[in-house]
């Protein structure tokens, strides 16, 4: 009888085990019927088409973004935004056209190669105050009231371009609270960032309106001036006085709309179909820029972000014929090339509340130089690193950390406003060992497009994507931080009872 009874436990252990391994193959080939390379390609040589002039945030090529979007949703039965019935959630948007006239001089010289941060009108001779890197300790003892400020890109420990962006905004409210009137600042880069920097801030700024706010900041005029050397910088910080000349005219502004587009399939479990799991990218690229070298100028973002609204695409069509037990909201971002701005006002004006949304797996791209993988950009940092990296094995790539933390890429994408409500948001991209190489050479470049992508590469990419998603959905443990993580607490606070 014993021996029966240690046959029939070992029966029903190979039995279960058996039904998991069937239950999961079941899974794979679900994924791999609804994911497929030739609806990969349509949406991705559409959405880079030079047609949509690189689907700059404001433009009219947005909007055909947008409406293509939208209507791939509801052709595959995706339900609409529940708060509004369609799929749009529109954003009102502040556009500030930058000044048409800027002609600056400092001590004689005049300064050609200039980036407008905040563009305000300006027009005086004046002297001007050199003030170290412009940090808090820098305005010590210092009165710099209605005065021009020059300082140094960046801060003491790293002057790079990235550094110089990361503290812009705090230069900005230390220079307005010790009264300056403009803030230069003094840029050592190359001329390729160089292009870069011009694109992004020599073109219309778009923000979300706050009368308060804007109307302080606009008093304010920050620029940056390309100092290749640094050689400006160490003449100006030993001169005995430094005289500018500043004639800057006053930027233009109007009101306009974006969109964030919305979608919703149910889940299929009575109770579980309360959690949603979140699945994000952005569709909107840099627009319109300096040529290369070929005389292109449309930046048409094939990899960033054509790739990942595709992957959200795939999980739409895959989960609206087989639905998981979770339920699953689609975003795709407008604005996340201006500032995050979709994402911000999403979780700000929510269409279902936060605490539902148990997970966030944004997707995000510059590039790949590693077929082999997929780069997921805090992986470690959430309890569905599990499910992510068993995803992968089905299709012969390996699941792998963000290899660059330098890059700070955590915090630059839309994952970063779900992550700072308390949501776990890591960002699936594409394979890279290394921020450099062809993950740099198409970055924001006018040869992303979308003929140089490995589509074999992507199916593969693409279905491991949707797998994820799934056994996230399906997973009995709802997906949580890791603990000790610095949004742990930011979770426990948001889900509250639904979290030790």
């Amino acid at each position: 009888m014993k021996y029966l009874f240690l046959v029939i436990i070992c029966f029903f252990q190979f039995s279960t085990c058996a039904q998991n391994n069937i239950e999961k193959q079941s899974d794979v080939e679900k994924v791999k019927e609804t994911v497929d390379k030739a609806t990969i390609e349509g949406h991705i040589y559409f959405l880079a088409d030079d047609l949509l002039k690189g689907r700059e945030t404001g433009t009219p090529e947005l909007q055909i973004a947008a409406s293509y979007l939208a209507n791939t949703f509801r052709s595959y039965g995706v339900k609409p935004n529940p708060e509004n019935g369609t799929y749009y959630q529109n954003i009102p948007l502040l556009k500030s056209t930058p000044s048409d006239k800027v002609k600056i001089s400092i001590n004689g010289k005049t300064m050609d190669k200039v980036a407008l941060i905040r563009s305000a009108q300006v027009s005086h001779d004046s002297d001007a105050l050199f003030l170290g890197y412009g940090l808090e300790e820098d305005y010590k003892n210092t009165d710099t009231k209605n005065k021009v400020v020059i300082v140094r890109a960046g801060g003491p420990n790293t002057n790079d371009s990235r550094q110089a962006f990361r503290l812009r905004r705090q230069k900005q409210e230390l220079a307005k609270q010790n009264g300056v009137k403009t803030l230069i600042e003094l840029l050592p880069t190359d001329e390729n960032m160089w292009n870069y920097v011009e694109h992004n801030f020599n073109t219309p700024k778009l923000e979300v309106p706050n009368n308060d706010e804007d109307s302080e900041r606009s008093e304010l005029c920050h620029i940056w001036l390309l100092d290749t050397n640094g050689s400006l910088a160490n003449n100006l910080s030993a001169a005995t006085s430094i005289n500018t000349s500043l004639e800057i005219s006053a930027p233009q502004q109007e009101t306009i709309y974006t969109q964030n587009i919305i979608g919703v399939v149910e889940g299929s479990d009575p109770r579980l179909k309360e959690e949603y799991i979140i699945y994000s990218a952005h569709y909107d690229h840099v627009g319109i820029g300096t040529a290369d070298e070929t005389g292109d100028v449309i930046y048409n973002g094939a990899r960033d972000n054509a790739v990942g609204t595709t992957t959200v695409l795939s999980m739409a069509e895959h989960l609206s014929k087989y639905p998981t037990k979770r339920s699953a909201l689609f975003i795709l971002f407008t604005g996340e090339e201006k500032g995050l701005i979709g994402s911000r006002y999403y979780v700000e004006n929510p269409v279902i509340p936060l605490n539902q949304m148990v997970f966030c797996f944004n997707s995000d791209n510059a590039g790949y130089n590693d077929t082999n993988l997929a780069t997921i950009v805090g992986l470690p940092r959430t309890t569905a690193a599990k499910h992510i990296t068993a995803a992968a094995k089905p299709f012969g790539i390996t699941a792998v950390d963000d290899p660059a933390p330098e890059q700070g890429l955590f915090d630059r994408s839309d994952n970063v406003a779900f992550a700072r409500a308390g949501i776990p948001a890591p960002t699936y991209s594409l394979g890279f060992i290394a921020f450099n190489g062809d993950v740099t050479k198409y970055y924001h470049r006018p040869g992303d497009e979308a003929d140089t992508l490995d589509y074999d590469y992507l199916l593969k990419f693409f279905r491991s994507y949707v797998l994820a998603g799934r056994y996230i959905g399906d997973a009995d443990e709802t997906p949580f931080w890791t603990e000790g993580d610095k949004y742990f607490e930011a979770g426990k606070s948001l889900y509250k009872s639904k979290q030790p």
